[in-house]
């Protein structure tokens, strides 16, 4: 596999687990990061493929119309255009006022995030990584806290 290729994936896979890490948020998760994260990471596994086949691609982020570069090289991809489609808004939208997405928003993207990411790593011949074959250390601890009591 090329090496630009590899840093393509390593970027989508970095968007992917802190999508995947901020809906674990307990209080108050940022869901329009997270459906934006989603997006990303769609675009990148697809940059990714364009770039292991030789495909030149415009500095765009519309997945549809990356969908369209990637087909004739990756046929069987045809399946992602709905998990695209819906993908596609977050590359902006939520991310200005006026609108908010909401958990289920959140939740629906990295959904759909997750189905392209599972195809095209199986295109590129990769398996789906646990998050410690990646170089990536994410520890997560639970905050303890503890309430003082004045005494009267």
């Amino acid at each position: 596999m090329k090496p630009i290729t590899l840093e393509w994936i390593d970027k989508a896979e970095w968007d992917f687990l802190s999508a995947r890490r901020e809906l674990r948020v307990r209080n108050r998760p940022n869901c329009d990061l997270v459906c934006f994260l989603s997006q990303q990471c769609a675009e990148k596994y697809l940059k990714a493929r364009l770039v292991e086949a030789g495909v030149r691609f415009p500095k765009i982020h519309n997945l549809t119309a990356l969908l369209k570069l990637v087909l004739p090289v990756e046929p069987r991809l045809v399946g992602l255009r709905v998990p695209l489609a819906s993908l596609n808004p977050y590359a902006v939208e939520f991310r200005y006022p006026g609108d908010t997405s909401t958990k289920e928003d959140a939740h629906a993207a990295l959904a759909n995030c997750r189905a392209v990411r599972i195809e095209v790593r199986k295109c590129l011949g990769l398996d789906e990584p646990p998050t410690g074959q990646m170089k990536l250390v994410i520890k997560e601890r639970r905050a303890t806290y503890r309430v003082r009591r004045r005494r009267k």
